[in-house]
């Protein structure tokens, strides 16, 4: 078994949709990115490659490549799964942590642990997701943008 970390951050700007988990989230801004800039499901994806040990999700997805421009995350983390599964590694767990002061996201996790569960072909109950504030501390307090923190663990089901 091994464990992987991930963290993502994106501004937010007016113009665009908030997506978090693979969901849409009702809210007057959203976060700015090459990708829908799903900040939640990019850590996750850095946490599960890096945990596989097969590097970060700039490599795998650069912003320099027009074909990514604009794309789902979920497509990306889609990808991922398969690529773990290609390398004979299986996802265990993932925690993750959303670090937003507005808007308010409980009533959307158990949406993303879902879509999160679906894309990755794995229970919702292997998935923790929560949210949380930084009381007005650094640029998350000051409501410019929203990070995120993942933890992963995955299994070798066989060598290569």
């Amino acid at each position: 078994m091994r464990v992987g970390i991930g963290y993502d951050v994106h501004p937010l700007a007016r113009g665009r949709r908030l997506v978090l988990g693979g969901i849409e989230i009702p809210f007057d801004k959203g976060l700015d990115g090459h990708s829908d800039a799903d900040v939640l499901v990019h850590a996750i994806i850095d946490a599960l490659l890096g945990a596989a040990g097969l590097g970060d999700i700039g490599t795998h997805f650069p912003s320099s490549e027009p074909k990514y421009k604009d794309i789902s995350s979920v497509t990306l983390l889609r990808q991922v799964g398969s690529l773990l599964q290609t390398h004979g590694w299986q996802v265990s767990n993932i925690d993750a942590t959303i670090v937003a002061e507005q808007p308010r996201l409980s009533p959307f996790i158990p949406q993303m642990r879902q879509r999160i569960s679906e894309t990755l072909e794995i229970s919702p109950g292997r998935i923790g997701v929560k949210s949380t504030t930084s009381k007005g501390l650094g640029f998350v307090g000051k409501g410019e943008g929203i990070a995120a923190h993942a933890v992963a663990l995955v299994e070798k089901l066989w060598q290569e």
